[in-house]
């Protein structure tokens, strides 16, 4: 009973927050199901039959209650604290140069560890995972396990960004905890399940030698146990320790590299498995001390059925963009102008060259999409405030101008990179100034065109970010599928028919496709914002 008492208690808080005072205990009753409990859990978590009976008693609380008597929801007690009335239009720019100066660098420096690992390369001639001396079935291994490692967790880090965030923000830290521990496991069981299939079919197909596979396996299980430990540093804010954590790794790799004997396989595999215990550890202690000063008021699990409708479509689209990312370096390593190839799939060099030069267009564009959802989600709450209800048309055409001069912004930055990357490419001081040679013609041909193609990425994913923020998952899961096939398709004709290297056309014309795809639904999204913006609370 006490359970059940303390449950209810915490229920009737989190209703409160989402919608304030409700005007039916219908409405009550679908805010519950949105925190996805169903009917057979009430009887067990709340002590009662089913969920209108539940959604009857929390209205009456609300509604009758002197403690509730003014129940306002989170974006009201917002609203009084914020006093909107001293926002006016004319201090938009102001406030959009604020949060331009706070949210790009801060994206920036989420990829600092991305840059260290750049720079390791560049000083010692290995990283983390990377090493300038590998031989070709080397490089490989180790990149198709990098590969096989992000693919395989990718969905499990875009859930946890997700449904752990959802929990903290609502200051549920227990159930946040549980879901990333619930997520962890099941991503180490999913690369064993992957691991089996490939074992298997490798049985048959002998695709590799055993002992290739067990190097591809080794970094696979590495890389994505690290990325599902770094991903809840995102959800609880503390960016910074995946600095530290692969800081760290990265320290001992270089370290018994160069003062040890050790192949450079086991000084990789050292050094990244530091990187996740001290991530791991210092998830751990934060958990243990947060939930002291902040104990659980209430004792939830995970409701299987339910965690896997809520996030199916956020899981699937976080393997299916990775998928996206690596489709063009597989074609390309399957097939050659030079004769046969000693294995199926056979790392490139000048393409990944081409391809690792391209990507930095993302990377760096990756603070542009940071600030461009962080002043959409500013500006929604600033402009609902300032607009009157009945004024809807506004209300869309304000926050929709907003995401043009965004995507001003998207380009401007791009131009800026595009220019940095051609100094990397051919300045003194660049490629050949670190590496005493010069870039192959086909490295620059790919980079051009990969570069252009993270581009439309980039744009194509912050539309999704905005389609995201209020819960519209179907149509990007869509547009990345659709363009999965077009990747797929054009870059296997050209690597084909007309050179492998062309496999790059065909993520370009995927991108492309992706960007104009969900460019189409965010034009229909900004027309009805008003509706899907109340809907989503």
């Amino acid at each position: 009973m006490e359970k059940h008492s303390e449950n209810i208690k915490v229920l009737i808080n989190n209703v409160k927050d989402k919608i304030g005072k409700p005007v039916s205990s219908r409405v009550v009753a679908a805010t519950i199901e949105s925190f996805g409990i169903r009917d057979i859990d009430t009887q067990a978590d709340y002590g009662v039959s089913d969920i209108q009976d539940l959604a009857n008693y929390v209205y009456r609380q609300l509604t009758t209650s002197l403690e509730h008597k003014e129940s306002l929801n989170a974006k009201e007690r917002e609203y009084i604290v914020t006093n909107p009335e001293t926002i006016q239009l004319s201090d938009y720019m102001a406030v959009k140069a604020k949060i331009f100066a706070q949210y790009y660098p801060l994206g920036i420096f989420h990829l600092l560890p991305v840059f260290l690992q750049i720079a390791a390369i560049v000083v010692f001639g290995y990283s983390l995972w990377t090493h300038v001396h590998f031989n070709h079935l080397q490089s490989t291994a180790v990149v198709l396990g990098v590969i096989i490692g992000i693919v395989s967790t990718g969905g499990f880090v875009q859930v946890i960004g997700r449904q752990a965030t959802f929990y903290w923000n609502y200051l549920d830290y227990s159930m946040t905890k549980k879901t990333i521990d619930y997520l962890l496991k099941l991503g180490i069981k999913t690369l064993f399940v992957v691991f089996a299939v490939i074992l298997f079919i490798n049985s048959f197909i002998h695709i590799y030698p055993y002992k290739v596979l067990f190097i591809i396996f080794a970094y696979a299980f590495l890389i994505g146990l690290l990325l599902l430990v770094l991903a809840p540093l995102h959800t609880i804010r503390q960016r910074w320790m995946i600095t530290v954590a692969v800081v760290l790794g990265t320290f001992v790799t270089v370290v018994l590299n160069k003062y040890t004997n050790l192949l450079i396989y086991y000084t990789h595999w050292f050094g990244i498995s530091i990187a996740i215990i001290s991530a791991k550890t210092y998830l751990y202690f934060f958990f243990r001390s947060f939930l002291k000063k902040h104990p659980p008021k209430a004792d939830l699990n995970i409701k299987t059925s339910v965690f896997i409708y809520q996030n199916h479509r956020y899981f699937l689209y976080g393997i299916c963009i990775y998928l996206f990312i690596f489709i063009d370096r597989i074609l390309a390593w399957s097939t050659t102008a030079d004769g046969q190839l000693p294995f199926m799939v056979y790392f490139e060099k000048d393409y990944e060259l081409g391809m690792d030069m391209a990507i930095l267009v993302f990377l760096l564009l990756s603070g542009v999409l940071e600030f461009s959802i962080a002043s959409f989600t500013r500006f929604l709450d600033i402009t609902q405030k300032l607009v009157q209800f009945e004024n809807s048309k506004l209300f869309n055409k304000e926050l929709h101008k907003l995401y043009w001069q965004n995507i001003l912004i998207l380009l401007l930055t791009a131009a800026v990179i595009f220019v940095i990357i051609y100094q990397l490419m051919f300045a003194s001081w660049g490629y050949k100034g670190q590496f005493h040679e010069e870039l192959e013609a086909l490295s620059v041909k790919v980079t051009y065109i990969g570069g252009l193609g993270y581009f439309f990425l980039a744009w194509g994913m912050l539309n999704t970010l905005y389609l995201f923020t209020l819960g519209q998952t179907e149509h990007p899961l869509k547009g990345i599928i659709y363009a999965i096939v077009i990747n797929l398709t054009i870059g296997f004709i050209l690597s084909r028919f007309v050179s492998f290297e062309y496999s790059v056309v065909g993520m370009l014309a995927g991108a492309m496709f992706f960007m104009f795809y969900t460019l189409k639904h965010i034009f229909r999204f900004f027309k009805k914002l008003d509706y899907h913006y109340y809907a989503s609370f």
